[in-house]
């Protein structure tokens, strides 16, 4: 990380700052307050990778941040207000303004106690990380660090201010955080801070589950979410957040090819990133992530003494379901995640690579507007180590998307309905509007399915002679 071993030598390179971030802070200086560059925006901007959010602490109230900022931003908004927080918009940068200040939980509540502070010193100590505990004074640029936050950061290891106990005790969450900025950043978490996270595990349960999805996300969506995962799993926090992940240590699969299908599954996921082409896809990496977990559940010891998982995609697809839902993900990330997971095995029921038209329409329609994460997902879960037998299940998808091309070109793959609509269906059969529609609808759908278009004269006669049998 030269960046950061860069900063420690090089004074220099602690005081690139902004132009926003500068006038903002002789704006503040002029009206008699204190600004400082904190937090996050310090330590990225040290690694060499400071976006566009800029976060900023103050001694002044959020209604007199609010005086400063409104005259001055582009847009300005008070939705973190009550925390001390005021956020705005300022030449493509999102800003956010918050008071000095300190946070805790009691025992019960899932909201923190927010009261505000004097001094930036008293601000810094109630930070998660030293890494984050560094600020900027603005606009002069002097340099905080009163935790070795800069020594950290080169030595790419993430330690807390105080006490790492104190500080999961005033924000359990700052937990999951650590297994976050280990993933995002690639840093190793330093020995106290994993006996406090296991030995505080229980903790995160009073964090809601909005803010535990959150920390999840970014960590699943980062660079390394392999490292995040492993910390979750190893200190409990995993047992509490994502149950089903731990389970899947004590699992192996079928063929006894992997240590456990909880290593398979860190593998799958790590593949499917390999496979994004759009950047990181949460829907893809969660299903990656889930993929497996009704294994646990279906496990059965055969005869021969091999181990079977018969519908694990079934059952967790549910379970993916119920755990996404407890975690209060959005309607349609749940129902895209399950469908991918219910659907992860589909592309092996079809045989040995002999698709026939049928088949591949039948695939289609079931990954519906999944379909090109579906290819991502099915080829992410090949993790053998038998390269002959990789390659072959490479090809064999090869030759599937291959036939999808093919005939697509030939018919409407994207939207496969029946030659006839429900109107026309009522008007064949001279019936009103009920279930005889939908039956007449699947039966044609099911046709349309099977041998492609018809044009609409067959269409007709087939839906009569079927209609027939019917009577």
């Amino acid at each position: 990380m030269p960046n950061a071993s860069n900063a420690a030598q090089n004074p220099q390179a602690r005081h690139r700052i902004e132009p926003v971030a500068e006038d903002l802070g002789r704006r503040f200086r002029d009206a008699g307050f204190q600004l400082a560059l904190v937090g996050g925006s310090v330590r990225d901007t040290l690694l060499g990778r400071l976006g566009n959010d800029l976060d900023f602490t103050t001694d002044a109230r959020p209604e007199q941040v609010l005086k400063l900022l409104r005259p001055w931003a582009d847009a300005v908004w008070e939705v973190g207000i009550a925390f001390g927080t005021v956020g705005g918009m300022k030449d493509g940068y999102q800003i956010e303004v918050t008071t000095y200040r300190s946070e805790a939980y009691d025992r019960t509540s899932r909201k923190p106690e927010v009261s505000y502070g004097d001094t930036i010193e008293e601000d810094l100590v109630r930070r998660d990380f030293t890494v984050n505990a560094m600020a900027v004074a603005l606009p002069d640029a002097d340099f905080i660090d009163p935790y070795g936050g800069l020594d950290d950061l080169a030595a790419r290891v993430l330690r807390t201010p105080g006490t790492p106990e104190s500080s999961f005790s005033d924000d359990p969450l700052r937990m999951m955080r650590a297994a976050r900025f280990a993933a995002q950043l690639d840093f190793e978490v330093a020995p106290e801070v994993v006996a406090a996270m296991t030995a505080m595990a229980d903790r995160i349960e009073i964090v809601s589950a909005e803010r535990v999805r959150d920390e999840l996300n970014k960590l699943v969506l980062s660079d390394h979410p392999r490292k995040g995962l492993r910390l979750l799993v190893e200190t409990g926090l995993a047992d509490r957040v994502l149950p089903e992940l731990s389970a899947l240590r004590l699992e192996r699969d079928e063929h006894f090819r992997h240590k456990d299908v909880y290593e398979h599954t860190l593998t799958v996921l790590e593949q499917a990133i390999d496979l994004e082409t759009d950047g990181p896809d949460l829907v893809l990496r969660l299903a990656a992530l889930l993929h497996d977990i009704g294994k646990p559940r279906t496990r059965r010891f055969e005869s021969d003494g091999r181990v079977s998982f018969h519908h694990h995609e079934v059952v967790g697809a549910k379970m993916t379901k119920a755990r996404m839902t407890q975690l209060k993900y959005p309607n349609e990330q749940v129902k895209d995640v399950s469908r991918l997971v219910e659907l992860h095995l589909r592309f092996h029921g079809y045989g040995s690579g002999e698709w026939t038209d049928s088949a591949v329409r039948r695939y289609v329609r079931d990954g519906g507007p999944l379909l090109e994460r579906l290819h991502k997902l099915t080829r992410s879960d090949c993790t053998t180590r038998n390269k002959r037998k990789a390659a072959a299940l490479s090809q064999t998808y090869d030759g599937l998307e291959a036939r999808i091309a093919e005939l697509q070109e030939r018919e409407e793959l994207d939207a496969i309905r029946p030659d006839l609509d429900g109107n026309r269906i009522m008007e064949v059969l001279d019936v009103k509007p009920g279930p005889v529609v939908g039956k007449a609808y699947q039966f044609l759908l099911e046709l349309r399915l099977e041998h492609g278009p018809l044009a609409e004269e067959a269409a007709i006669a087939a839906l009569r002679d079927w209609w027939a049998a019917q009577n």
